[in-house]
């Protein structure tokens, strides 16, 4: 029986008696009101707490799908730094090496760097993700504009190397002897270092490679020997190769010599061999470059038969300040 039907009892006072009560239309209206307005405050309160505190199955596919993206945006940019990574290693040589062996003007930083800094628009504002978002933006943009000014920068090289094939072949351009292994065999580089002998600082011009006496010793680059014996310099027997265009290279402290005074040669061509002659401590071989009569160093000059893991061993043990053997 609905609510509105039943029968309610009042007391009269003036007879003393229950009577049947009389409901008005109002109150029935009310009544059912107030039944409606629960109903309603519940359904709310009920959909309100499901919305706010649990996830529907589509919220829960997009909150999967958003947090896939966010791991392959972390994985891109660890991509993207690697990039960087070699492409810092080619701009490195772009400058130290191949700039300078074709004695082309070096690039400014502004303009190798392309424009670092600033930053990037994005049409992600107020996401959850906007940082990683801009961030990757960025770098992609810092890395395609700085490859494509080195690309640009070795179409230039390109063209200079082709009236340079003499220039290229007579540059020293690779380790003077068979190196197995550059962590043990290169033990002293360009800079100042403690003489073995004298023990005090100074400045040592070369690279020194140790390696067992009579080793063979290669030319680093075409030329013409104009020094082949002992003098009072401390080198010990050693050479002098005059490659041209204002290049030469010595080689110190050889057992024995395998080229005449004046005699041309070609890169990799056997010219001596490894010793311990003059201001030495033990069998090695002491390599100098000189450009114009200025002696330099010379890991900017071997760019040709090693890896770009071998190079980067040979910078770090030459950069180490040990004791030299001369």
């Amino acid at each position: 029986m609905s609510f509105w039907k039943r029968t309610k009892y009042v007391l009269n006072p003036q007879t003393l008696r229950y009577e049947v009560a009389r409901r008005s239309i109002w109150s029935i209206i009310a009544t059912i009101l107030s039944y409606l307005i629960t109903g309603v405050g519940f359904a709310v309160i009920t959909i309100y707490v499901a919305y706010r505190f649990f996830d529907s199955p589509k919220e829960k596919a997009l909150k999967r799908e958003i947090e896939n993206l966010r791991s392959q945006y972390v994985l891109l940019q660890s991509k993207i730094n690697k990039l960087q990574l070699a492409l810092n290693d080619i701009q490195e040589r772009d400058k130290n090496i191949y700039r300078v062996i074709l004695e082309a003007e070096p690039l400014p930083d502004d303009i190798r760097d392309a424009g670092f800094g600033g930053s990037v628009i994005s049409d992600y504002e107020n996401f959850d993700n906007e940082d990683i978002i801009k961030q990757t933006q960025q770098k992609l943009l810092q890395v395609s504009k700085q490859f494509y000014v080195q690309s640009k920068s070795l179409d230039e090289l390109a063209e200079l190397a082709k009236n340079k094939s003499e220039l290229l072949a007579s540059i020293p351009a690779i380790i003077p002897i068979q190196v197995k292994d550059l962590k043990r065999q290169v033990t002293s580089g360009f800079g100042w270092r403690i003489h073995p002998i004298y023990k005090t600082q100074e400045f040592h011009p070369g690279l020194d490679f140790p390696s067992n006496q009579g080793t063979p010793v290669y030319a680093t680059g075409n030329g013409k020997v104009e020094f082949a014996s002992v003098d009072n310099s401390g080198y010990g027997l050693h050479i002098i190769v005059n490659h041209g265009f204002g290049y030469q290279t010595l080689y110190g402290h050889l057992s024995k010599i395998a080229v005449r005074l004046g005699e041309k040669v070609k890169r990799g061509q056997l010219i001596g061999y490894v010793g311990s002659t003059g201001l030495s401590t033990a069998p090695h071989l002491h390599y100098e470059v000189i450009k114009n009569n200025e002696k330099v160093n010379p890991i900017n000059y071997i760019f040709s038969g090693i890896s770009p893991e071998d190079y980067a061993i040979l910078i770090e043990r030459a950069n180490q300040s040990t004791q030299s053997f001369d």
